[in-house]
């Protein structure tokens, strides 16, 4: 199939994409920026937007700062920048170890962190790692800026809370200042670069007799949108490497997993307890070298 008519504007600022958004009328107007995820979307006629709005030329949606405590990405910025950003793997090692299972070279290549949060995939690996470390966003409007923090940002499969006269225009992701902070990411998929089944992110700090003291845990694809799981986070504290298989169970409780095509909830729920127990016990191990 090919994807039904469409208006295609090369937007040329922030201000002039909040215009069109704003000036949409009864008409669906969507961003494009990399297109990994709403051309084959278009293709198959699941989307059938009214205009595209394409960012590319857009310099300030794109960029990697160190602002100290946090990191900022600008919405546009490419998952190989990321993937390749020294800043990155020194301040978010989390989101390092992430953004390379995401897809193939290629995707990453045109992929960008906004359109992978925007479009909401619930087995996506960005969303994941911002939601562990509960990132903040910046959605601007004709109407001015809002700042969202993405936990509870994602509604269902390919849902999210931003409104249609929305831009997403940056994401901001705490830097933890412990001393001793340690990180871990597993996914399974039916082959290397599909979407993940289930994938889980885990990152923690110890304390100086290995006792975990702060906790970061994530799953994707395993529910209809990525979850952070506050429960676990909160039994693990004051755990060690040898005493956190017990409360490995609480993941049931946080999650709703699903039957598909690609497995039953039933795999999906003993695969996401296995997962995220090989991330934590990844990420403490990191943090106790």
């Amino acid at each position: 199939m090919k994807a039904a008519a469409f208006d295609y504007v090369r937007a040329s600022s922030v201000d002039e994409i909040c215009r069109l958004l704003a000036d949409a009328g009864d008409e669906e107007r969507k961003i494009i920026a990399g297109g990994q995820t709403l051309v084959p979307l278009m293709a198959m006629r699941m989307a059938r937007p009214d205009m595209l709005i394409d960012i590319n030329d857009v310099a300030e949606l794109a960029g990697i700062n160190d602002h100290g405590d946090h990191v900022s990405f600008g919405a546009g910025t490419r998952q190989r920048a990321i993937e390749r950003s020294d800043i990155v793997s020194d301040r978010l090692p989390l989101v390092a170890k992430a953004v390379r299972n995401v897809g193939h070279q290629q995707t990453r290549n045109r992929g960008t962190i906004g359109g992978s949060i925007v479009h909401g995939d619930p087995s996506a690996e960005l969303p994941m790692a911002a939601l562990a470390l509960e990132a903040t966003m910046i959605l601007r409007a004709v109407s001015g800026e809002t700042e969202m923090p993405i936990d509870g940002f994602f509604e269902a499969a390919m849902v999210t809370n931003i409104e249609p006269e929305q831009l997403l225009t940056e994401i901001r992701i705490p830097v933890w200042q412990d001393a001793r902070i340690g990180t871990g990411f597993h996914e399974t998929s039916s082959r290397q670069g599909d979407f993940a089944i289930v994938a889980a992110a885990a990152q923690v700090a110890l304390a100086e007799d290995g006792k975990v003291t702060r906790a970061a845990i994530s799953v994707g694809g395993a529910a209809p949108s990525p979850v952070k799981l506050h429960g676990l986070e909160a039994a693990l504290i004051g755990k060690s490497a040898d005493g956190f298989q017990d409360i490995i169970a609480l993941v049931d409780e946080e999650i709703d997993a699903e039957t598909d095509v690609h497995a039953t909830a039933e795999y999906r729920r003993r695969v996401t307890r296995k997962l995220v127990s090989r991330a934590i016990d990844d990420a403490i191990a990191e943090a106790g070298k």
